[in-house]
This record gives C-alpha cells, structure tokens and sequence, in this order.
C-alpha cells in the first residue's frame, strides 16, 4: 500500500485527525489536482472541478481536526481518489 493511499485511508477513517502531518496532507491535496495558493499561513486550495474551496492552517506541524473533517467530507462529496481504490 503506498503512502498515498495510508495517508487516504487516515483521512476517512477520521481516528486520527489529530496526529495528521501538514505538510503530508499539502502534498495529498496537490497530488489530487488541488491548486496550492499561499497567503500568510493559509494554505488555500482550489479545484477547476469543483465549486469549494479548502482553506488550511498549520497547528505546531499538524493538521488542525476540523479542517480534516472539512476535506473528508470533500473527498467523500465529490468522490475524489476514486481512481486508487478500484
């Protein structure tokens, strides 16, 4: 299994939204389409496929929980990473 689809299967599963590396979660997001735009510590990313935006911000290295609840529920809405899990 690649670190991609660990890092994936972390997401949803939702257990540990607390001990997600950031910069883990940038590389994921870019590496599903998302455009990275930096402003400041907001990491926003966008998507030609989709209407929403995702904003992120680092917390001491780590992804801040509800920001990963927020990104679930986009992979899941818009059924991204479909592709790795057929």
């Amino acid at each position: 299994m690649s670190q991609k689809s660990k890092l994936f299967l972390k997401i949803l599963s939702g257990n540990s939204d607390n001990n997600i590396n950031f910069s883990e979660l940038v590389s994921f997001l870019i590496s599903l389409g998302f455009e990275l735009r930096i402003k400041g510590d907001h990491y926003i990313f966008s998507s030609s496929e989709m209407d929403e935006i995702i904003n992120l911000q680092p917390l001491n290295n780590k992804a801040k929980p509800y920001q990963l609840k927020q990104v679930r529920n986009l992979i899941i809405k818009y059924k991204l990473f479909k592709e790795e899990n057929e």
